[in-house]
């Protein structure tokens, strides 16, 4: 039995009505669970690993700054807070447990640029930076203890307006110095892991909206200062939100690719730290 052009056309036609009528739910795929907003309770850190003492070989340090002007101050009492403590005690257990490390673990802890604890640790982590605001005596602090080996991590800052403010903190503390993107290849991608591209991570804000950046920071960026004999003092993530992963990791709607970036990402920069 022949086939007609007329039932080609048809069969043809039908095929074409049935892609189209799934090509909305093809691009309404979600890039993850939040969506439709955020339960906090989610979020609740895991407990710290049962050799975390008051003192230990390596602390997560957070680093408290003024920030008079932000509007985190409203929401979490100061911008340094932001993600403070799920994410600082996430992230020391997933040393403990992900890097399978004997390393005795302390408990995370909070100091201001002019405390003199600072300089009792080789690692300080600053959480949006966009929103810091620098005393002379915080930058004079943190450019002596970057100067005598400490290691500065910045985090979770997005766009431009962000990126130029973070940035003129740091000429505060280093204005001789300046920021660069780091190559691929740079030692701090291979300190224990082996990252091979760069990943935007994402914080739970940006997958409210479907999208991997905020304040159109499309562009992840990983930067850092070197001293003069080529040791990397300080690590910025431009256009990420490590610190939001951290917090998040316990939730199964936050994406495990970005999670586990994050994760090793932020455990180089440890091992880093503890050995430059």
């Amino acid at each position: 039995m022949s086939i007609s052009v007329r039932q080609i056309f048809t069969a043809l036609l039908l095929v074409f009505l049935v892609l189209l009528a799934l090509l909305p739910s093809v691009g309404q795929q979600r890039l993850s669970g939040f969506e439709e907003g955020v339960n906090p309770g989610n979020s609740r850190p895991t407990e710290l690993p049962a050799n975390t003492k008051p003192t230990g070989e390596f602390r997560f340090v957070r680093i408290m700054y003024p920030s008079p002007h932000s509007i985190y101050n409203q929401w979490f009492g100061a911008a340094w807070k932001v993600d403070y403590p799920e994410a600082d005690v996430n992230f020391t257990e997933g040393i403990h447990s992900w890097a399978s490390t004997n390393l005795l673990l302390a408990q995370p802890v909070q100091v201001r640029p002019t405390d003199p604890r600072l300089f009792d640790y080789p690692f300080g982590y600053i959480v949006e930076p966009g929103h810091m605001e620098l005393t002379p005596e915080d930058a004079a602090a943190l450019r002596e203890w970057l100067l005598r080996g400490g290691f500065l991590m910045l985090d979770d800052f997005h766009g431009e307006t962000e990126w130029q403010h973070a940035r003129g903190e740091i000429k505060k503390i280093l204005p001789e110095y300046e920021i660069k993107d780091l190559p691929i290849t740079h030692p701090i991608f291979h300190s224990y892991f082996d990252v091979d591209q760069v990943v935007q991570v994402p914080g739970v804000a940006a997958l409210i909206r479907g999208v991997t950046y905020e304040h159109g920071g499309v562009t992840p960026h990983y930067m850092g200062v070197e001293n003069k004999d080529g040791r990397l003092m300080v690590f910025l993530t431009l256009n990420n939100d490590l610190g939001d992963a951290w917090e998040w990791i316990n939730d199964p709607r936050y994406p495990a690719r970005f999670g586990l970036m994050a994760y090793k990402i932020g455990m180089n920069v440890v091992v880093y730290a503890m050995s430059h």
